[in-house]
């Protein structure tokens, strides 16, 4: 008489499957919380490619972890080609990240996501060249990067960190530090919470700077004027 299968109490599965889908509800989730025109659970369901991209990214990532050849790169370029999203299964990406929008966005082999992370349409995650191991970035957990920036090497970008738009990051970022320009500066840090939506609060670089050089003609036209008053007298 057949016994039917049950699993091992030491088995790995049910554990997996539970963590699995809480994650999958994190995912969700988070799109109501980052997205003001996310208002029903259909639209996201069907209408969100970067649900989508990181659904199936996790059943590829799953599948590369167990050593499954051709499948998962061949699940990540179906992906790709019905959401404009390129993800590598070999990248290890958090639990509640949200990809806004998603067109063109790059995650590369070892680049490494944290939890709640936010990523823009444009965003690539690369190397540098043709480096071998560890050569992609690692983003802390709720970084904001915004659309279009490239962060780009074997770099470490902490948690609470904001990227402009339009930035290319090849350095460290401390945590709580806002980064901007080509390449990227980092110009201010966070000290007050922030939300991850307050793009009109991300400080300009190139104002900062010409503000201070016209401080500093100030300071300088103001010392002129007092040389030429002493030498007078």
């Amino acid at each position: 008489m057949l016994q039917p299968f049950v699993l091992p109490r030491s088995s790995p599965i049910p554990s997996l499957i539970g963590n699995g889908l809480k994650t999958l509800q994190a995912d969700f989730q988070i799109i109501f919380d980052r997205d003001p025109a996310a208002r029903h659970w259909l639209e996201v369901l069907f209408c969100y490619p970067g649900l989508h991209a990181l659904t199936s990214h996790r059943f590829a990532h799953w599948l590369h972890h167990c050593r499954v050849p051709f499948f998962p790169r061949f699940i990540s370029f179906l992906t790709r080609f019905l959401t404009g999203i390129e993800i590598h299964p070999g990248a290890t990406i958090g639990k509640g990240v949200f990809i806004d929008h998603g067109m063109g966005v790059v995650i590369g082999e070892t680049a490494i996501v944290g939890d709640y992370c936010l990523i823009y349409q444009g965003v690539t995650l690369g190397g540098t060249g043709k480096e071998t191991g560890k050569r992609h970035p690692t983003l802390g957990q709720a970084v904001v990067v915004g659309a279009g920036a490239k962060v780009l090497g074997n770099i470490e970008i902490g948690d609470h960190v904001r990227v402009g738009a339009g930035s290319i990051v090849l350095r460290d970022v401390p945590s709580t530090y806002t980064v901007v320009g080509v390449p990227g500066r980092n110009i201010c840090r966070n000290c007050q919470p922030f939300q991850p939506l307050d793009h009109n609060q991300m400080p300009d670089a190139e104002a900062m700077v010409i503000r201070t050089l016209f401080d500093r003609i100030e300071q300088l036209e103001a010392q002129i004027q007092l040389l030429q008053s002493t030498s007078k007298q």
